[in-house]
């Protein structure tokens, strides 16, 4: 073994130890929220996640779950794969990087000098640590996510591309082609990103084959990389998948066969003849197409781990995402139908008119199972001609995307647009340099550039920005330049100073990639256009592909980590760079040298690690699981709660799938009742847990019946039963049509729920003592003109649970249309559905309180994450999670119950507790939060501590107010509402201290405006 061999593997695998553990010591010890808590459970009992599943993921990670002790460490097995595959990742950076490096000197391993593999090993350590600590990637590798064991895939496949180039001339080289063919078939089973390494690959192949290169050549290498794109995207994904579905249809409709027998005999058939083309081509001494069709059958051998999806689906596991048990689900399940699609490269813009429902045909298996009907589902809208345009950005019709429409392209005014004829009017649509304007501020530069600059020049805080200056952007830590971009950097508010992630890298990690960049640009052109068409392929291609709205539910930085991953490598090229300039400044080269130049460049691999760790350590926290845990906890057996988001439901699933918590309860995703799949399952024993009793039939619900109208024809409250059986009932007069489709419709805006007594005291949804303030029945009063499937569905179960099971919701917000927040009783983290009236006080305090169970409940049975503990990372999804249960307020809220009922001492005591388990410096102030906690303490007789809760929150919203005042010019005006809302909260806080006689309190304040020059204000 040569020197260069040897010195590259060692410190190779010493880069895959280093990464693996750091990542092992700050991965989180159980589930995460987001997508990860869906992905463990999934995992563990291999059951269908959601669009378009990740077969292959779930199989490893539940290889890694079968080693925990217990069903509690089985997350952390998960984070732990998720670890050692990103671990993996850095150690083919490393090769890929010391592989390219050399290719940079024009030598062999063997002819390169000592002082020349330092430098390169140099480079490989400094570039692949320095991606091991950056913020995008770290983030996903120590969480049980896809995109750890995606990147893995992705650095996989590249180096394998570079190991084949080494060998290219020398026989049986194409076996390198033909398993990164095979790695990407099972790349798919993950996610869909590494396929966006294909036009590297094309390049590296093209370079490797064709010395000679032509203008023209690049091209065909393009076009190429582009046919094997779509190709894979459009023919090879989806294409062979619906021939199969077609090849059942057959067998199962035309020869009364079972469902799934088609695609059975359709994939041996087909690789059978695949099988017989290798035999055929390599007979024939025809290597290109054995290659070729070698490469396809390993690909379709590789993606072959969807089978499983089928497979797991037909038993009906609990979580079973669109239920996928035939080959016409699994379609639908990979084009993401439930997800809708975004205009790409024609389409509307938001303003554009529809004229028409447009819908596409599908297939659905009849109620016995045993033939395929055809149906229909809504696919989108039809526009008016003239109204579908080039490229569009701007496509979103929801009012809050045209507001945030009109802030990005123009300043919240109205988009100026121009006018386009529709029928008698003039229809104001963008233009087209507004449209780019958008694309390029928000979705390149807001969506990507902002991202990449977290990666590698700073960023501002851990606080997801809609767009504000003051939260979420990037920064360097060089004062100058920050506040021309962001605004002043002196005497920031001591609570944005103390976010931990607020990270300065000061342009190191940024200069030292554009250094090395031009290196490689000068050196080794080729190669530079390897890296250079990586980097754009998963970084702007993805952003035009996207086509994000203006509003995310979380940051995406994540999709974008292969485009980092690029940048890495010219990080490590900046090492070769400053080594050349070392040589020219000692007037030598030696080992000495290439240390010298590897020490000043390892300032960035320090730096970054110095400044992330605190905000990547996710040791020690455990909010997912507790939330899970504290949402199940106290709910009566055989309950069924009704979720509307992510992390509301998600962590119910981990809860009960992996920990085996409460497997009674029902959970039922409200967002999901939106598909017939999911109500067919809702309909299912599932655990424990009872068939949820609807009573629709399927052809009311599936593909044609999206949606009910409320068609106030009676005048009058109706029973609800007597308004379903109207809905159930096939007479033609229920029939009406909405946007060209046809649709059952309630008679009646308000419906009567009888409230069956017994059974309310029996289930106990009402305790014994409180049965006289039971009422006969409830009304649901509905105030929209059309209800969803979902809320079509709801007023079903309404109409039947007779009182038997008890209901509960996770948020009162989501039933707000329908007219149930009077009968609510606040039980914790989710409201119990009560038959007694209790008006809400507002629109953060809906729901009655039983004092004794709810005290129970939040001082004894739940838990809180261990978030008191300092050392544990309360990052901004953390505080908004415990922000959307209203933690601290629920403890206000049973507090003043408490003194309502004459126990102040028990009052105090929940109080102080929420400080306890929630204190302020890990949970920040808010207003749902704080201003109820300070009001009990006040009405508890608890005046100093309250005041020493207002004090400190008074104190961080002056820091705030001193703050904005200090921005300048156009900045100024990016903060006024900021300015405003602080304004506004500091005054409440003064009105709060003049209610409760705190007069030292409220004059400190209120010489605070008049200082200001406030008082007005």
């Amino acid at each position: 073994m040569n020197q260069f061999k040897k010195y590259n593997l060692i410190a190779g695998w010493a880069t895959f130890a280093f990464a693996a553990v750091v990542y092992l010591m700050t991965i989180e010890p159980t589930a995460s929220l987001w997508d990860c808590s869906e992905f463990i459970a999934t995992s563990y009992k291999l059951e269908v996640g959601h669009p378009p599943g990740a077969p292959l993921f779930m199989m490893i990670s539940r290889l890694f779950a079968i080693f925990a002790p217990s069903p509690a460490h089985v997350a952390m097995m998960i984070n732990s794969m998720s670890a050692l595959a990103s671990a993996a990742t850095i150690l083919f950076l490393f090769w890929s990087i010391t592989h390219l490096a050399r290719r940079s000197y024009h030598k062999s391993e063997e002819e390169l000098t000592l002082p020349q593999i330092t430098a390169i090993m140099g480079a490989g350590l400094v570039g692949s640590i320095a991606y091991t600590f950056t913020d995008t990637f770290w983030f996903s590798a120590v969480e049980g996510e896809v995109y750890a064991l995606s990147s893995m895939f992705t650095a996989l496949v590249f180096w394998a591309i570079l190991k084949w180039e080494n060998v290219a001339d020398e026989p049986h080289a194409n076996r390198w082609l033909i398993l990164i063919a095979y790695l990407t078939g099972l790349a798919i089973g993950v996610h869909l990103l590494n396929l966006l390494i294909i036009p590297a690959i094309v390049f590296i192949y093209y370079f490797r084959k064709y010395p000679q290169i032509t203008k023209w050549g690049i091209v065909k290498a393009l076009a190429v990389s582009g046919a094997i794109l779509i190709a894979a995207l459009y023919i090879i994904i989806p294409g062979t998948i619906e021939l199969g579905a077609f090849v059942d249809r057959i067998f199962v409709n035309g020869f009364g066969l079972p469902v799934n027998s088609g695609i059975t005999f359709y994939a041996f058939a087909l690789l059978a003849i695949l099988g017989w083309g290798i035999w055929l081509t390599h007979k024939k001494g025809k290597v290109l197409a054995n290659t070729i069709i070698l490469c396809v059958t390993v690909i379709l051998i590789g993606y072959g781990s969807y089978a499983s999806v089928i497979i797991r689906s037909s038993v009906n596991p609990p979580m079973n995402s669109n239920g996928p048990t035939n080959p016409y689900g699994l379609l639908g399940l990979l084009n993401r139908d439930q997800y809708g699609a975004r205009p790409l490269v024609k389409g509307n813009y938001y303003s554009s008119p529809a004229i028409a429902v447009t819908e596409k045909d599908t297939y659905y298996l009849s109620d016995d199972g045993k033939e395929y009907k055809k149906g229909s589902t809504v696919s989108g809208y039809e526009y008016a001609p003239g109204f579908e345009f080039f490229f569009p950005r701007m496509y979103s019709s929801k009012e809050s995307d045209i507001a945030a429409y009109n802030n990005w392209v123009n300043d919240g005014k109205e988009i100026k647009g121009r006018k386009v004829p529709f029928r008698d009017e003039m229809v104001t649509v963008p233009t087209f340099a507004e449209n780019l304007k958008f694309f390029f501020a928000y979705q390149l530069n807001f969506m990507y550039w902002r991202y990449f600059l977290w990666n590698f020049v700073g960023r501002q805080s851990d606080i997801q920005s809609t767009g504000e200056i003051t939260d979420g952007n990037w920064l360097s830590g060089i004062k100058a330049i920050d506040q021309l971009f962001v605004g002043p950097q002196d005497n920031i508010p001591s609570e944005q100073a103390a976010n931990k992630g607020r990270n300065t890298y000061y342009f190191l990690p940024f200069l030292l990639g554009i250094i090395g960049l031009v290196y490689q640009l000068n050196r080794d052109g080729k190669n530079f256009t390897v890296v250079m068409t990586m980097f754009i392929m998963t970084g702007v291609a993805i952003v035009v592909y996207l086509n994000s709205p203006p509003a995310e539910p979380r940051e995406r930085d994540y999709v974008y980590a292969g485009s980092f991953y690029a940048f890495a490598i010219w990080i490590g090229f900046g090492v070769l760079s400053v080594f050349q300039a070392t040589k020219r400044w000692f007037k030598k080269e030696n080992v000495a040298t290439a240390v010298i130049a590897t020490a000043i460049c390892a300032t960035v691999p320090v730096i970054l690690g110095a400044k992330n760790w605190d905000d990547h350590d996710r040791s020690g926290r455990y909010t997912a699981r507790d939330f899970g845990l504290n949402y199940l906890t106290g709910l009566l057996p055989n309950a069924i709660i009704m979720n509307f988001g992510d992390n509301d439901t998600f962590p119910l699933w981990y809860a009960q799938e992996v920990e085996g918590y409460r497997k009674d309860v029902r959970v039922m995703n409200m967002s999901y009742l939106g598909g017939e799949w999911y109500i067919d399952q809702m309909k299912l024993k599932s655990n424990d847990s009872e068939p949820v009793p609807f009573t629709l039939p399927r052809n009311k619900y599936t593909y044609n019946n999206e949606f009910l109208i409320v068609n106030d024809l009676l005048k009058k409250p109706v029973p609800i039963k007597e308004a379903i059986d109207f809905v159930k009932s096939e007479d033609p007069r229920t029939k009406m049509s909405i946007g060209g489709k046809n649709a059952d419709f309630l008679p009646a805006k308000q419906l009567i729920v009888p409230v069956n007594k017994e059974n309310v005291l029996k289930s106990g949804i009402v305790k014994p003592e409180d049965a006289d303030l039971i009422e006969d029945s409830i009304v649901v009063t509905i105030k929209k003109s059309t209800i969803d499937r979902g809320e079509m569905m709801l007023l079903d179960l309404l109409s039947n649970f007779d009182w038997k099971r008890p209901l509960y919701f996770t948020t009162p917000s989501g039933i707000d249309e329908l007219g149930l927040r009077d009968y609510l009783q606040l039980d914790g983290f989710s409201y119990r559905l009560v038959p007694i009236k209790t008006v809400p006080q507002s629109s953060w305090e809906s729901g009655r309180i039983d004092s004794e169970f709810l005290y129970d409940q939040l001082m004894n049975k739940y838990q809180y994450a261990n978030i008191k503990d300092p050392k544990v990372y309360a990052d901004y999804f953390v505080q908004t999670n415990f922000g959307a249960v209203q933690s601290r307020n629920l403890f206000a809220r049973l507090a003043k119950q408490l003194v309502a009922e004459g126990d102040t001492t028990k009052a105090i005591e929940v109080l102080d507790r929420a400080i306890e388990e929630m204190p302020f410096n890990q949970i920040r102030h808010s207003y749902v939060q704080t201003i109820p906690l300070i009001e009990a303490y006040y009405m508890a007789g608890a005046d100093e501590k309250g005041t020493a809760v207002l004090e400190d929150y008074a104190k961080i919203l002056e820091e705030y107010i001193d703050y904005y005042f200090r921005f300048k010019g156009k900045q100024a005006g990016l903060v006024q509402t900021q300015l405003r809302t602080n304004i506004s909260l500091l005054y409440e806080l003064y009105t709060l201290a003049q209610k409760y006689n705190q007069t030292e309190e409220a004059g400190k304040i209120e010489k605070y405006f008049v200082d200001k020059g406030l008082m007005d204000a």
